[in-house]
């Protein structure tokens, strides 16, 4: 195999870990700034779109706390794949990647990882 081959797969595997790492700190900051105050579950979402064989192998970024995934592991990302951001009461909102109208709502982060596979486009990845 050439190893040039792999470098986007390992572009991507860093990204998941990073955000995920990002996150976290900042959940565990916020929890420490204000106890009990709600934070977007942001950590969960990235964790049940990290799992999912389709979406692992997309770039995932996000934009404030909205994930987005991209087939290019370069800026100008793109994006083809529904947006999810997590809400303050604990749901999910899933939207078209490239506008805000609303595919559906997910009572949790596995059910938007659902909505957000099944509403791929045909032959969408890997990143490049």
């Amino acid at each position: 195999m050439n190893s040039n081959a792999s470098m986007p797969s390992r572009a991507v595997e860093a990204r998941w870990q990073q955000l995920i790492l990002t996150w976290q700190r900042q959940r565990d900051d916020h929890e420490d700034r204000a106890p009990g105050s709600p934070f977007p579950d942001i950590v969960a979402l990235l964790e049940a779109a990290r799992a999912e064989p389709r979406l692992r192998e997309l770039f995932p970024f996000t934009s404030d706390h909205t994930l987005r995934l991209s087939t290019s592991t370069a800026f100008p990302y793109d994006v083809q794949a529904p947006a999810v951001d997590p809400l303050p009461d604990g749901r999910f909102r899933v939207c078209e990647a490239r506008s805000s109208r609303v595919i559906g709502y997910a009572a949790s982060a596995d059910e938007a990882v659902r909505l957000v596979t099944a509403h791929l486009p045909d032959g969408l990845g890997p990143a490049s």
